[in-house]
């Protein structure tokens, strides 16, 4: 049965190329591990012709429960299908200087230029999402998928959750809106082009509001949990970063994939946004961030070159900075790293705490100790190598009598004061001076302490002591 789309037909016209209507099936969600098993799409020209073609494609790999429940589609029916290389070709002839369309177009988008990287192919075509479309042409309603529009539209579905299936749906849905409505559909179009390209379920507007300044932003999806939480010095320009990046980095697309709503919250500088990062990626536990989450309990090795025992772990507030060496997520970890030290400098097992009972230790044994253990090298030797060792990875002493205070922003400066690498608050130019500091009870925090160390670096850092210890350095 042949279908004509003659306002689709007056659209390719208008934006002087034919329409491509795309839907693919996948094995999952995961456009790098997973794979396409279906392709289905609408070939539309300038005349409002259309040509149809799917395909089931075997990927060589097992497809999900969840997929094989929703679509229909079971391994079975792959086999002795053709591969995706075997295809491309075929599927590069409709994608040739057309326009491609898709309901929420960077889900298929990712997982077409994936398979085409695998075969040393390319696809520079442009893209229109027709969720975005819908939300652009019906900003009342609320919901924007394929199954909201058939019910919303009356458009036929015989075999949703298909791909030639919901690509005809598309392409019916935008038949009549091109016919309802030709000049909005057109501008819905053009302005997704002139536009970064946004989520669906983002509004533009929401990232004008952003101020391209000092900040944190989060990012939500259905719920109150965040997503994501990042920092920048630029925050609108650092937000649609992430978006131009969805289709190459897979954190990315799953940021576009989720993301409901953005907020944001204005530092007096880079300072303040370093340092609510930290807090709040350690207190509201962001699923996609993983450097700042919070290290359940962190550990360190302590030692004192002037005792008669060698090194032993501390976790949690036992840490001391001045005498404790790096920080480790346990203690199985710290001592790792104590065995890989023993083999860098030839360190005893047995002086490090590793090994226990008479005898020289393992190490000695494999000419990897230089024999503490063994009576041929002494005590005083063999730590003064291992001091040069450890000082690497020293956690300094707080160099300072007493709080420090940082400005930042300028007039009206807010102020960041710290005692014994802890974070204690902010405070204004006025007042920061007269209040008391109480010196924090948490533990040691590894993102503070190197926050505040990398500042402290600079050669123009500035910040201030307390009046009655003399001034500003």
């Amino acid at each position: 049965m042949t279908i004509a789309y003659p306002a689709l037909g007056r659209l390719a016209q208008a934006l002087n190329h034919p329409l491509l209507f795309i839907d693919l099936e996948t094995s999952g969600g995961h456009p790098e591990r997973d794979r396409i098993i279906e392709i289905g799409l609408i070939a539309i020209n300038e005349q409002g012709e259309a040509q149809e073609w799917q395909q089931l494609i075997d990927a060589g790999c097992s497809i999900s429960p969840h997929i094989r429940a929703l679509t229909g589609i079971h391994p079975t029916m792959l086999t002795g299908m053709p591969s995706f290389s075997q295809v491309c070709d075929q599927l590069g002839s409709f994608l040739q200087d057309s326009v491609v369309i898709a309901h929420n177009a960077r889900f298929d988008a990712a997982f077409l230029r994936q398979e085409l990287r695998r075969v040393g192919s390319a696809w520079s075509s442009k893209l229109l999402c027709s969720l975005k479309i819908s939300r652009t042409l019906e900003p009342a309603e609320k919901k924007h998928g394929i199954d909201a529009l058939i019910h919303r539209h009356g458009l036929d579905c015989a075999t949703r959750h298909r791909a030639l299936g919901d690509a005809r749906v598309v392409a019916q849905y935008l038949e009549k809106m091109a016919t309802q409505r030709f000049a909005d559909l057109l501008y819905a179009c053009q302005a997704q082009w002139q536009r970064t390209g946004l989520p669906p379920w983002i509004d533009a507007g929401i990232i004008e509001d952003i101020p391209n300044r000092c900040g944190v932003y989060r990012f939500y999806g259905e719920n109150d949990l965040p997503l994501y939480i990042g920092k920048s010095i630029h925050l609108q320009k650092r937000v649609l970063q992430h978006f131009r990046n969805d289709f190459r980095e897979m954190r990315e697309m799953q940021l576009a994939q989720q993301v409901r709503r953005i907020e944001w919250t204005e530092t007096a500088g880079e300072l303040g946004a370093l340092l609510l990062e930290s807090r709040l990626v350690k207190e509201l536990q962001p699923i996609l961030n993983r450097q700042l989450r919070r290290q359940q309990r962190i550990c360190s090795i302590y030692w004192n070159p002037d005792g008669k025992t060698g090194p032993s772990i501390l976790c949690g507030k036992e840490i001391e900075p001045g005498r404790c060496y790096g920080v480790f997520r346990s203690r199985h970890s710290a001592r790792a790293a104590l065995r890989d030290l023993a083999e860098e400098v030839g360190a005893c097992g047995i002086r490090l705490g590793l090994e226990a009972g008479p005898g020289p230790c393992f190490n000695y044994q494999l000419h990897r100790c230089r024999g503490l253990c063994a009576g041929t090298e002494s005590v005083q030797e063999h730590d003064e190598r291992l001091r040069g060792a450890l000082e690497r990875l020293l956690i300094r002493q707080w160099p300072y009598a007493g709080p420090i205070a940082i400005p930042e922003g300028g007039a009206g400066a807010t102020f960041h004061v710290f005692d014994q690498w802890h974070y204690l608050g902010m405070a204004d130019a006025k007042t920061w001076d007269t209040q008391t500091w109480t010196s924090s009870s948490e533990p040691f925090d590894i993102d503070t302490y190197r926050i505040l160390l990398r500042y402290l670096r600079k050669p123009n850092a500035k910040f201030y002591v307390p009046s009655a210890a003399g001034a500003a350095r």
